[in-house]
């Protein structure tokens, strides 16, 4: 059941006698992150809350409106994390703070890595439109950080977008890639042990500050003493 993938993400919360929006949406970024939008009907998701469909309608408009809350709930602190794209100086502390709410935000939402993946590979007009709306402006975002802070590291200019797609693959490969490798192996359930996820912002901290941190005698170094 939906509910035994929720909890792995979780802890369970006293039982309600309706599901609150933040229950609605859990459920909903497993479904659309297993499914892709156009595999999900509302009836589906209700059946699975004990719902029925008009009372999910209580709490959103429809299926793209609920789709809509997921993306915008999941990748909020990503724009927030954008939101000055002109960081400063890049320094072992800012890095580590930032990997810190990027592991912490993903591993609270395990879906949530699968779920933009797939719908960066939807070829459907809604989820396009959703895109252009929510992923774009977080890409330019992050695409304007990445070349502030690329000649400093000594990246070329023509090297920017190629280091901001390796910056977002190390980031969320992780995410994407544990469920499978724990099926591979013949293990089972979810959420993700307290060492891997130390061990996997560790790796994040040192390959994100040897991608984008200040180059000894660099311009950036220089300046800094």
């Amino acid at each position: 059941m939906l509910t035994k993938r929720i909890a792995g993400a979780r802890k369970a919360a006293p039982a309600e006698p309706l599901p609150t929006r933040e229950v609605i949406l859990d459920a909903a970024e497993v479904l659309f992150a297993e499914h892709g939008v156009d595999g999900v009907a509302v009836r589906d998701l209700a059946r699975e809350l004990n719902l029925t469909p008009s009372s999910l309608y209580n709490h959103f408009a429809g299926k793209q409106a609920l789709y809509e809350a997921v993306l915008e709930r999941g990748l909020r602190p990503f724009a927030e994390l954008f939101a000055d794209p002109d960081p400063g100086l890049v320094t072992p502390d800012g890095v580590r703070r930032t990997v810190a709410i990027i592991v912490e935000h993903l591993a609270a939402h395990p879906h949530l890595a699968r779920l933009i993946q797939r719908a960066l590979i939807e070829e459907t007009e809604s989820v396009q439109a959703l895109i252009e709306r929510h992923l774009q402006p977080l890409y330019e975002r992050g695409l304007a950080l990445v070349r502030n802070v690329a000649d400093d590291a000594e990246w070329g200019e023509r090297e920017v977008p190629h280091l901001a797609i390796g910056l977002f693959a190390i980031v969320f490969a992780f995410f994407v890639n544990v469920p499978a490798l724990r099926r591979m192996k013949g293990r089972r359930g979810e959420g993700y042990p307290l060492t891997a996820l130390e061990n996997q912002k560790r790796f994040l901290e040192k390959a994100i500050f040897r991608l984008v941190g200040p180059r000894p005698g660099g311009k950036a170094a220089a300046t800094s003493r």
